[in-house]
């Protein structure tokens, strides 16, 4: 019998230039880092009966302590990854085959001061060590190949948002 894909939210979260969030990640399990594909997204699991948008302001807070965000897009289609082979301690992904994921857009509108990536989730430690705003285009090549395909549709399907904004959503 084959291994169920995980349910996930992925979150593009711009800045008012047009950039995303980008956290270094660790090893967690079978999601394997790679040197030099060590920069994400935020993304997390998704509760029975979550709804996707609430799921994605809940792991943003978790993972970045922002709240302040509003919302521009969310993907209608599942996109899934498989994990690579893992023959690591017991880990709680290791359950799964991979993750299916929806994608949720936001525009951030705090404090960049207020972000705070280095407060545990519960037993779970910091899911990033540092972050930067990054162009969404260069995701792809900063994500390790496993996640590559999903990042190259988040790219397609958020272009729109990555371009700078003044004033009033006015573009330059």
């Amino acid at each position: 019998m084959s291994l169920p894909y995980r349910p996930n939210v992925g979150i593009a979260l711009f800045n008012a230039q047009g950039f995303v969030f980008a956290g270094r990640s660790h090893s967690a399990g079978p999601e394997i880092v790679l040197p030099g594909f060590e920069w994400q997204m935020p993304q997390g699991g998704i509760d029975p009966d979550e709804d996707i948008v609430v799921a994605a302001r809940r792991e943003l807070e978790e993972e970045t302590g922002v709240t302040q965000a509003a919302l521009l897009a969310v993907t209608e289609e599942w996109w899934s990854y498989d994990f690579p082979p893992y023959d690591g301690p017991w880990h709680k992904l290791a359950a799964f085959r991979g993750q299916r994921q929806r994608w949720v857009a936001f525009r951030f509108s705090g404090d960049e001061r207020a972000m705070d990536i280095g407060k545990p989730n519960g037993d779970e430690p910091p899911e990033f060590s540092e972050w930067r705003w990054r162009p969404l285009a260069d995701m792809p090549g900063l994500i390790v190949p496993f996640k590559r395909p999903v990042y190259e549709k988040v790219v397609q399907a958020f272009a729109a948002f990555a371009s700078p904004i003044i004033g009033e959503g006015r573009s330059r």
